[in-house]
Formats: structure tokens, sequence, C-alpha cells
């Protein structure tokens, strides 16, 4: 549990700089009309401000799909635990551009702030799941992995709350506002050094049983355990390879169908509309006519936390009757919200588990980008019909996952790869005591 808190406190951040850009619109918008005005002797025109407020809404989610190209890299040179650290300084780097944006008055500095903490999201959004799986015990693998999303959710209800003008949503503490992930950053540097790196990691990509047995007896401490989980990774290291190239990863059938699965359900969970309420709701409430909208904001935060920590146990949510946003949230974050993070990480091998990683962050973060640049026009341009398409991405990622979705609960990893080694005609020894091929 300390070394999965201290991983997450980098999904926390993320969170914060999602949820924190909302309720303050307002008034960074003047910060842009005023900084242009002192520029040009004249107001932004409407289109100008409209099109720099969706730059720096989706400029994180660009640099997070750029940065997501360096999983692999980051992942198998310097370890899981250790890529987590590095990376962590992007976001250090960025909320102090943020912060400077306005001592500095340039907008500028706070769009550059917000793509390089994409980097920074990019990276840690498949570091952080990668490095929870390898440390984690197998019955208590998924409930420890929504872990990284409740960290993330919790992120974006805090950012709610100090985005608000009551709080530090002003004209005078906006700023201030924006560097306030330096202090979960600067905890996990404190922190994270003091926690084991993955054991898997160590056995699998690098050959060190000893250390990784060390690891394990610091993760566990029960030696029947221990000795149980080095007999698990010594088989996945013997159906394991070497290592495994970008060109290979696409062309091996063994990782067709999870290619698939992992493409529907983050185009899926991204492209169902969900991002569209987080970065836009304060508007859409407000378009509406409540008085309170960014109070009703803090609701869809509220919820959004409430659920990915409900979403481990509860197996049936038929029966919820709240207003229709409230709801989508709850659904969204029972399921794909969560599990299109860390899914990859169970249906692939060691091997390819880095680069499965990464195309899971490209899928993600490329799908919240698009979404967050292009929802403004769309809603202008089709009203209400846009959340029809939203309704149609959502459909067709239902039924796949429904039909095509292997169950990976209580399965070690090398019996979730072996369905998808039968693919290349590898012999499966099913739970029927017998071989088959599928």
């Amino acid at each position: 549990m300390t070394s999965i808190v201290a991983a997450v406190l980098g999904s926390l951040q993320i969170g914060y700089h999602t949820g924190n850009i909302n309720a303050p619109a307002r008034v960074i918008e003047e910060f842009f009309n005023t900084t242009w005005r002192s520029r040009h002797n004249q107001s932004i025109p409407d289109h100008s401000l409209t099109f720099l407020w969706s730059l720096s809404v989706s400029i994180k989610d660009f640099g997070a799909l750029l940065g997501s190209l360096g999983v692999k890299g980051l992942a198998d040179t310097f370890g899981r635990r250790n890529a987590i650290l590095i990376v962590n300084a992007l976001s250090v780097v960025g909320a102090s551009l943020m912060f400077m944006s306005k001592a500095t008055a340039s907008f500028e500095v706070l769009i550059l702030g917000r793509l390089i903490f994409g980097l920074f999201c990019g990276l840690v959004m498949s570091l952080n799941p990668l490095y929870i799986q390898g440390v984690s015990p197998t019955n208590l693998r998924g409930a420890f992995a929504t872990l990284n999303q409740v960290s993330f959710a919790s992120g974006i209800l805090l950012g709610m709350v100090v985005g608000l003008e009551s709080v530090l949503g002003t004209e005078k503490y906006w700023s201030l506002m924006l560097s306030l992930s330096l202090i979960p950053a600067t905890l996990q540097y404190m922190s994270l050094p003091f926690c084991p790196e993955s054991p898997r990691y160590l056995f699998i990509n690098r050959g060190k049983e000893k250390e990784a047995e060390a690891a394990l007896r610091r993760l566990r401490g029960n030696p029947e355990m221990v000795m149980k989980e080095m007999e698990e990774m010594r088989e996945e290291a013997a159906h394991s390879e070497t290592g495994v190239t970008v060109r290979e990863f696409f062309r091996k059938r063994r990782y067709r169908q999870p290619i698939i699965l992992v493409l529907i359900i983050n185009l899926g969970s991204q492209l169902s509309g969900f991002n569209a309420i987080i970065n836009y709701s304060t508007k859409m409430f407000a378009q509406s006519n409540f008085d309170e909208a960014k109070y009703l904001t803090l609701g869809v935060g509220a919820v959004n936390v409430a659920f990915t920590i409900v979403a481990p146990i509860i197996p049936d949510i038929r029966n919820i009757q709240v207003l229709v946003i409230f709801f989508l949230i709850s659904a969204y974050e029972v399921g794909p919200g969560p599990i299109s993070w860390f899914i990859a990480a169970e249906l692939f091998d060691q091997s390819a588990r880095p680069i499965a990683m990464a195309f899971t962050s490209m899928l993600n973060w490329g799908g919240k980008f698009l979404l967050a640049l292009l929802f403004p026009p769309l809603l202008k341009m089709c009203g209400a019909y846009v959340y029809l398409l939203f309704m149609c991405m959502a459909l067709i990622a239902f039924t796949y996952t429904m039909f095509r979705l292997p169950e990976t609960k209580g399965r070690t990893f090398d019996d979730i790869a072996a369905e998808f080694r039968g693919a290349e005609g590898i012999p499966l020894h099913n739970k029927t005591t017998f071989n088959t091929f599928t």
C-alpha cells in the first residue's frame, strides 16, 4: 500500500490539473483578454479567445499523447519506480511555468506549462499501472490498480474545489492555484525512493532473481507467498521473449486480439463524452440557467470520486436513480474509467507490456485531446445531437467488450497471456485438463 500510494501521487497531480481549469475559466479568459489588450490596444476577438481557451484546455492532452511515446524506453531502461521519479520532474517544471504565467503577463507561458505537464501525464499514467501491477499480489491486483484512478478522480475533485472563486479561483490567486500540484510532487520525491522496484521488472526484464526475491520479501512478508510468486514469474519468464519491438508488437498474431480490445475499450471510453463533462461542466450547467453552476460542478467531481472507490466492490448498479449527468459519471467510473487505463497491463506478457501501456496512453490522451479541442465547436454546430455521437461510440465499445474481453480476475499474467498465445498455434492447458488449440 505504501508503494502504491507513493506512486499514485502522480495521478493525483494529473487529476488536479484536469479539474482546476474548469471553474476559473472566466477569470483565466479575462487574463488572456487583458494580456491581448496590453499588446494590441484592443480586446481579443471572440473566435480567438475561444481558440486560445480550447487550446489551453486541450494542450495538456496533446502533450500527454507525445509523452506516451517515451513509456517503453523509460520503463525498460530505468525500471518502473525510477522512471516515475524521473518524469515527476516534468510535473515540477510544468506547474512552475503555469505559476509564472501571471507574473510574466504571458498566456503563452501558461500554455507551455500545460504542454510540459501533459508530457508528464502521458508518461506517468502508463508507468503507474506498470509499477502497480508489478508490486500487487494476484488476488488484489484489480483493486490496487483501481487506486490509480481513485487518486486521479480525487485530484479532479480537489482541483474543482480549489478552483472555486470562494477558494483560489480568483483574479489574485489563480496562478497560485495552478502551482499547488508541487506539493504531491514533492511528497513523491520524499517517499517513492524508499519503495522497492517491481519484482517482475527485476526478474523478467533484468534477470536479477535475487533482487526480485528481496523486493518480494519487502512487499509480502510471507515466505510462502514469495516462493509461490517467484515460481509464477519463472513460468512467465519461460514464455516471455527478451524484448519485443514496436514492429513485432503490431505484427505478432498473439497480440492482435489484445490490441483490438485495447483500441475499442480506450477509444470507447474517451469518446463517450465523459471528459467533455469534466472539462466543460460549468459552462454546460450555466447554459442550462443554473444560478450556481460552479457548485453543481463539484457534484460531478464528488460522484466521480465516490464511484471510482466503490467500483471494485459493486457488482450491479441497475437501480441507481440520479440526475442523468451524475449517472453518466458513476457508470463511467464503475467500469471504463479505471479499467481502460490498466487492462492492457493484464492482457499482454511482460516483454510487450510497456509498449501496450504506451499504446493505451496514446489512445487515452489522443481521445481526450480530440474531445477537449472539438467539443466546443461541435456543440455549437450540432447542439444536443453531439451526444448521439458519444452514445454510438459507447454502444460499440460495450458490445465488443461484452463478447470478446476475457475475464482476468484472480488469474496470473501467464494464464491470461496463454489465451492469446493460442493464436500462434501454441498448445494451451485449459481448466478441463486437456490441451487445445484456439
